[in-house]
């Protein structure tokens, strides 16, 4: 069945209906909510990243002009940001996005990315929002992209324009979960393709940045097909 790219899936009868007829519950414990379907403790919680590599948003035990990786192989994107580490409640929460069709999750990370945003000095100058994208295959199995889910209410809340046609994945790749980072980077080697994209500013986001294999080839692949300037967004970056 075709998978409608510009509309959010639709949320399931059983969801809506608690969310109307309960108190709002935060969607990591469980205790009563007081915004964004969180509860003061967990959002007091979100494992912070701000100590991190201006680069690929990895995270650093003091602040430094760039990290030793990305030191030692400039990346294809001029800089990134990932508002958290990927441990506690944000661990705890992305998986149910990607796995288990909680879309609630997208739209409550993808509120707080936004605020995050206003305090990046990369959110100046960007002319779309690309997703990273999933192979045909895997997006009809799921249903959805999850990056795409929660790229909207970031795009919506700061009026920015959310591109899924100028980047895509032309092969399936193998999961990357129990690769290490030299078979990551092997394993997504031409894995995308993209449509001309001069004079474009991109603002590539995902989830989560594991080992940066998958933004690199991304944004890579943006920059052969003539992109200004890529930037990366990510949910959250591995230790």
């Amino acid at each position: 069945m075709p998978v409608n790219l510009d509309t959010p899936p639709p949320i399931p009868l059983r969801e809506r209906l608690s969310h109307w007829l309960l108190p709002p519950r935060c969607l990591a414990c469980g205790d009563p909510a007081r915004q964004f379907d969180l509860c003061d403790a967990c959002i007091a919680n979100l494992p912070d990243n701000r100590v991190a590599c201006p680069c690929c948003a990895l995270p650093l035990a003091a602040s430094a002009p760039v990290c030793g990786e990305c030191l030692a192989a400039t990346p294809p994107f001029s800089q990134g940001i990932a508002p958290w580490r990927y441990e506690g409640v944000i661990a705890h929460l992305l998986p149910r996005l990607k796995f288990q069709r909680e879309l609630a999750v997208a739209h409550v990370l993808g509120t707080l990315l936004a605020q995050r945003f206003d305090d990046w000095d990369g959110r100046d100058g960007i002319t779309c929002v690309v997703p990273i994208p999933l192979h045909h295959s895997r997006l009809a199995q799921r249903g959805y992209n999850q990056a795409l889910e929660l790229a909207r209410p970031l795009a919506r809340a700061r009026n920015l324009v959310i591109d899924t046609t100028l980047l895509a994945r032309r092969r399936a790749t193998a999961p990357q979960t129990d690769l290490d980072a030299a078979a990551r980077r092997r394993n997504l080697r031409g894995a995308f393709s993209a449509a001309p994209a001069n004079g474009h500013t991109v603002l590539l986001v995902d989830d989560v940045i594991t080992t940066g294999a998958t933004v690199r080839e991304a944004a890579h692949t943006l920059m052969r097909a003539g992109a200004n300037e890529v930037r990366v967004l990510a949910i959250s970056r591995a230790p």
